[in-house]
């Protein structure tokens, strides 16, 4: 029984938000708080892992 800890990341409403619509200011913030989240750095490192 391997239970697998889903990141915040995945659910994330801002970046949800920044997908759907890449050219609103919700997507430049997003991708500023990209640049030095830990836990986005950590959740694409999960990601990178394999599996």
């Amino acid at each position: 029984m391997s239970e697998t800890k889903q990141h915040p990341c995945e659910t994330c409403k801002l970046r949800a938000s920044a997908e759907e619509n890449p050219k609103t200011w919700k997507a430049r913030l997003w991708r500023f708080h990209t640049k030095f989240c830990p836990g986005w750095k950590s959740y694409q490192r999960s990601l990178a892992q394999p599996k």
